[in-house]
């Protein structure tokens, strides 16, 4: 993960929609390498104090069937422009997932743009979002508008910060 950590810049979103602790991390692609014009992907993942990667959580299910008519695993996406892509809000959820004790967490876009791609990956192996929750076990990639790409890290905080509302929480919870 030496290789992901040096070409990403990790944002995180805290207490997503009100709710503690249920924070997300977008890695974003450091554009050095890919050329002018181009937008910085983004890699939604969990951020380290997210419920489902404290200890004892236990996956059950990954759902990325998010109502009647929408599911994520139908985005089908082709060609350059990435014709096809499911448009997201911030707020759009990208799956739901339950833990054995029975709770169920939406995950959520953070970001607005295209999806690109989801991991079906977890779907077979869910352990894979606690144990490699930045690599192997991400959620979904999302393509910002191009003219919204230097704005979408607005209101996300950079890891320092982060760092500095996990601190904050010890100190209230102690």
């Amino acid at each position: 993960a030496a290789g992901a950590e040096r070409y990403f810049t990790r944002w995180y979103k805290a207490d997503v929609k009100g709710r503690p602790c249920e924070d997300f991390c977008v890695l974003q692609h450091s554009n050095r390498r890919v050329g002018p014009g181009r937008v910085p992907i983004c890699v939604i993942t969990l951020a380290e104090a997210h419920p489902l990667l404290q200890s004892g959580k236990t996956i059950k299910s990954i759902n990325y069937q998010i109502s009647a008519n929408c599911s994520r695993l139908q985005n089908k996406v082709s060609g350059k422009s990435k014709r096809g892509a499911q448009f997201l809000t911030e707020l759009a959820p990208l799956c739901r997932i339950s833990s054995s004790d029975g709770e169920e967490y939406t995950i959520y876009s953070c970001i607005r743009g295209r999806l690109i791609e989801v991991n079906e990956n977890i779907l077979s192996n869910p352990a894979l979002l606690q144990e490699k929750p930045s690599t192997e076990g991400y959620i979904a990639v999302v393509l910002p508008k191009f003219e919204e790409s230097k704005s979408i890290t607005q209101g996300l905080l950079t890891q320092k910060e982060y760092e500095e509302v996990l601190l904050k929480r010890r100190n209230s919870s102690s």
